[in-house]
């Protein structure tokens, strides 16, 4: 059977953009772990934009993308959007300095995060990908339809609203929350209808000393702070999740709102936002490849896979090859766990699962698991050394070179580091028994050796050790 490299290929791509720290003297980039998390759990593969120097140049390299997530980061360059409170005056160079010395690690602009994240959000926008903005997120989608920002929401609404509200807490900051109220008819409420209290208020986190200033026109609020401050909106023309749409911004962090000491969440509709999106992004990968099959010459995005026809991701072949490969293992992991006791398979049902681990070890064994498996005499790609060394009969050699054809990496790796574990406990056994150096034990099979032991410490029962005797004139002297 031939490899089949497509099947690894066909979950969609939703891009990240990382963000930058110092750690050990050097600049790192990263991605909270809970946002891949929910990504890889919903059925997309997450692929980690780096805030590198002239990325910015390079996102046509990182086609297809069938969905963007944009989350925290610094402060958005105010010279990208209407700056208005500066100019009415409402921040000081004083009070701008003073926010800098309160929040120092956001306040920092970081220009290359900036264009590379506005870039694909207005890609996202001409070509209606399914976009999710989480805190900065939703402040970049906002920006890049021409909205505007507070610089900072205390300085310049807290005094004005009729309700303060504390939008960051350091002294608490993932136990923080405060009120908003869910705005009915939109996917928010939809998604936390059991959870909202009469008036449709919500607690959330809140992690931010920006925020949406000026809402831009094609947006719809979901959610507004007691303070007037939008904590999430929708373009509702571009919501539709099973036609592959999707265009969103949240102020609050779902993935974030969570249990004390616990992964639970507060909400059972906390993870719905990513739910839908990944949704989104499922549908229009599948209607990007539905069209470019149907129209002959189309420009098909590096990377993609065609499907045999518009109704079908996967063609006919490869399904076939799909259940052969599904099969195979199935069968070796009842063989495994029956221990071989099962009734007669064909040899070629297994072989469809032996063949596409040997077509595929060479990509997913490191350099490592490879030294490991080949030191214990056997590889995915070729077991008969090692259990040709077994000396098993037939039928049990049979069972064990199927049982391991189905075997993981892992599985493989915790195999030979049990046989490794009790050969070293039989060698410090016949050390202290002086019978490392005898020929005779040696020659033993293994189970005349464990009576040999057994025999010589006294714990072999009377009518067995007469047997025993019997057998070997009384043991090796």
């Amino acid at each position: 059977m031939a490899s089949t490299p497509e099947l690894s290929r066909v979950l969609p791509r939703v891009l990240i953009v990382s963000r930058r720290t110092v750690r050990k003297n050097k600049f790192v980039d990263f991605v909270g772990e809970y946002h891949l998390d929910l990504i890889v759990g919903f059925g997309a593969v997450p692929v980690i934009v780096p805030r590198v120097a002239g990325v910015h140049t390079m996102l046509d390299s990182f086609e297809p993308i069938h969905g963007v997530l944009l989350c925290e980061g610094e402060d958005i360059d105010p010279s990208l959007y209407e700056s208005e409170a500066c100019d009415a005056g409402v921040l000081s160079p004083e009070q701008l300095e003073a926010v800098r010395r309160l929040h120092p690690s956001d306040a920092a602009i970081d220009h290359e995060k900036d264009s590379i994240e506005l870039r694909l959000a207005r890609r996202c926008l001409k070509r209606n990908i399914p976009y999710l903005g989480i805190c900065r997120g939703s402040q970049v989608l906002n920006v890049a339809c021409g909205g505007s920002l507070y610089q900072d929401v205390e300085h310049e609404l807290g005094h004005a609203a009729a309700a303060a509200v504390r939008h960051i807490n350091y002294d608490d900051y993932d136990g923080h929350r405060h009120p908003v109220r869910v705005l009915p008819g939109t996917p928010l409420h939809e998604w936390f209808a059991d959870e909202l209290s009469a008036d449709g208020g919500l607690m959330v986190n809140s992690y931010h000393h920006q925020g949406v200033r000026r809402l831009a026109r094609r947006f719809v609020p979901m959610a507004l702070a007691p303070d007037g401050l939008v904590e999430g909106f929708y373009d509702p023309s571009a919501y539709s999740p099973a036609e592959g749409k999707f265009i969103m911004g949240l102020q609050f962090h779902p993935e974030r709102l969570r249990k004390p000491g616990s992964d639970e969440f507060d909400y059972p509709g906390c993870a719905r936002a990513y739910q839908e999106f990944v949704r989104a992004v499922v549908a229009y990968q599948e209607r990007q490849l539905q069209a470019a099959a149907a129209t002959p010459h189309a420009h098909v995005p590096r990377g993609a896979i065609l499907p045999s026809s518009p109704n079908k991701l996967l063609s006919k072949e490869m399904e076939r090859r799909r259940r052969a490969i599904s099969r195979s293992f199935s069968l070796a992991k009842d063989m495994y766990l029956s221990g071989g006791c099962t009734k007669p398979v064909e040899q070629r049902d297994l072989e469809a699962g032996a063949e596409f681990l040997e077509s595929n070890a060479a990509a997913s064994l490191s350099v490592q698991q490879e030294k490991r498996l080949k030191q214990m005499g056997a590889t995915v790609r070729n077991a008969s050394g090692y259990l040709n060394s077994l000396k098993l009969n037939g039928g049990r050699e049979a069972a064990a070179r199927a049982l391991m054809a189905g075997m993981t990496v892992d599985q493989l790796a915790d195999l030979a580091s049990f046989y490794q574990t009790m050969g070293k406990i039989c060698s410090e056994c016949r050390t202290e028994l002086g019978l490392s150096s005898s020929p005779e034990l040696t020659a033993m099979t293994a189970g005349d050796r464990a009576g040999e032991v057994t025999w010589r410490t006294g714990t072999m029962p009377a009518d067995l050790a007469w047997e025993h005797r019997q057998k070997f004139g009384g043991g090796f002297k």
